[in-house]
């Protein structure tokens, strides 16, 4: 049995899927960017926006650009997720149960901690979580494994005992990379196809599926 769980947020945990478009969105029209579609957008919420508005931009992005739109998503951001950002249906009741069995639970986002920090207590999560990672605590960003081989040095965790939980392919590849094994959850921002096509130890479909089917 797993004891030690790893989850990712956005599309795992809470639904900030149109706090994403709409701020993405925003920030590009405001730069006079091509306008990504809400599903490129959403393809790309699994990886830090610094990796990802490059490769969503038709134009070379400057440091001091990507920095500006960084700025103004963050913003915007901010202004919508009070309105858009949800927990998923039953996501607490499942982080209740797990805690009682004794489950230690930790968070690698793709999301900046001060932004991750924040959701969390918006939502009324982060005591949940023994420690969350942001992307300004790597070097490297998913799918690369540092954030998860962190949490596993700082906390002497036994990698047999350990599962990383994401919706996306790269939470997959990063489990995979950490030598973990996988739980992908198709609420999220990936389809069942595109998650199986990562092999991933386990495919989930419903949240009370964290129960029962995580063996």
């Amino acid at each position: 049995m797993y004891k030690n769980y790893i989850f990712d947020f956005d599309g795992t945990i809470a639904d900030s899927s149109q706090c994403g478009v709409i701020a993405t969105q925003h920030a590009f029209k405001k730069h006079n960017l091509n306008i990504p579609s809400k599903t490129t957008i959403q393809h790309y919420m699994g990886i830090p926006i610094e990796k990802s508005f490059p490769e969503m931009s038709e134009q070379q992005l400057s440091e001091e650009a990507l920095s500006q739109l960084i700025e103004d998503f963050r913003a915007e951001y901010k202004n919508v997720e009070n309105k858009y950002l949800t927990l998923f249906p039953g996501i607490e009741e499942i982080l209740i149960k797990l805690r009682n069995q004794g489950i230690k639970m930790f968070m690698v986002s793709s999301k900046h901690s001060e932004v991750i920090d924040r959701n969390l207590t918006i939502l009324g999560i982060k005591d949940y979580f023994t420690e969350v990672v942001g992307s300004d605590k790597v070097d490297n960003y998913k799918p690369d494994p540092e954030g998860v081989n962190y949490i596993a040095r700082a906390h002497q965790l036994n990698k047999m005992k350990t599962i990383y939980i994401g919706d996306a392919i790269f939470d997959i590849q990063m489990a995979k990379a950490a030598d973990i094994a996988s739980c992908a959850v198709t609420w999220g921002s990936h389809s069942s196809r595109e998650l199986m096509s990562q092999n991933p130890t386990f495919i989930i479909h419903n949240v009370n599926d964290l129960l029962t089917e995580i063996k």
